[in-house]
């Protein structure tokens, strides 16, 4: 790893600013404001059971939205964390860090829109420094967006990975293969042997060549997330829906659920850590069904799903 030269000020700064700017944006989309829910946590004991941190301090701000014009329901949340141990999500794939006090910091949304021809959306952008007495610090970003529609549209699935692939190209013509095959491979349903979406661009234990070169990726990739959703949005938000495209937006978003509740790193970092269970389950679709052993109708457009969309390919 690079060694330590992170600067946590400014990655604050940027986050709490992005969080604004796309708050922003989304409210201009629905026409309606989005609640602003902060919150403080600052040295709670932790469940001696839980294999949670002893000790959890910081805080956020989550901004919520309930019952849009648009939105059915979403939140982009920003939080500032910091604990005694790293908990076992975080050192999963790096136990050499095991014990470690920590500091966390992220923009983390989810968006339900109501319409079913308009996806689903999530992104993430974050930073973790991992100190230790007597030891250098360790530092890295992780982040990415992806896509979920319940009925595909080419244009858009071809739109929003190439601006997934424009925030990376500056850094390197390599990273956009790399970083869409992560996404699709951590995005799946191992269970459903199925991806959540038509995937976007995941990327996790950033920390190389340095701190500068790394914190621009992750700036790149924040920037384009509105240029990326928006467009979507505008193109979808008015086509005629009923009753059967909203029953099968609810069956699919228990995909959704499922994926959060059992795979998300994110989601079982926030919980093991202790952390404030609204805003980590901010994500959760307020709408959601289950069926038993359900298959769509052959030739159906809820079919098309399945056979062309919920396929790893390159959309650009």
């Amino acid at each position: 790893m690079a060694k330590t030269d992170a600067d946590s000020t400014a990655v604050k700064r940027y986050l709490t600013g992005l969080q604004d700017r796309i708050v922003a944006g989304l409210e201009a989309l629905d026409g309606n404001a989005f609640r602003v829910d902060r919150w403080q946590r600052g040295g709670e004991p932790a469940s001696a059971s839980s294999g949670a941190l002893s000790s959890l301090g910081g805080g956020g701000d989550s901004r919520i939205i309930e019952e849009g014009k648009l939105f059915e329901r979403g939140g982009v949340a920003f939080s500032h964390v910091r604990g005694a141990k790293l908990p076992p999500s975080a050192t999963a794939a790096r136990p050499e860090l095991a014990g470690r006090a920590f500091e966390a910091m992220g923009v983390s949304l989810v968006l339900h829109p109501r319409n079913p021809y308009v996806p689903t959306v999530h992104m993430n952008v974050r930073c973790f420094i991992a100190t230790a007495e007597g030891k250098e610090s360790v530092w890295w970003f992780g982040g990415g967006m992806d896509l979920t529609p319940y009925y595909g549209n080419d244009e858009d699935c071809a739109h929003f990975h190439a601006t997934c692939k424009e925030a990376l190209q500056p850094y390197g013509a390599d990273l956009h293969p790399k970083y869409k095959q992560w996404c699709d491979d951590y995005f799946f349903l191992k269970h459903r042997n199925e991806p959540r979406g038509i995937g976007g661009i995941f990327f996790d234990d950033l920390s190389s060549p340095d701190f500068a070169t790394c914190f621009a990726l992750l700036q790149s990739v924040g920037d384009r997330f509105l240029p990326a959703y928006a467009p979507i949005v505008e193109r979808r938000r008015n086509t005629v829906y009923g009753e059967r495209e909203r029953d099968f937006q609810a069956y699919r978003r228990g995909r959704y659920v499922e994926f959060n509740l059992v795979f998300d790193r994110g989601t079982l970092f926030g919980l093991q850590s202790g952390g404030r269970t609204e805003s980590i389950l901010m994500s959760m679709p307020p709408i959601v069904k289950w069926r038993y052993d359900w298959h769509p109708e052959p030739g159906s457009p809820e079919a098309a799903l399945y056979e062309h969309y919920l396929k790893a390919r390159d959309w650009v």
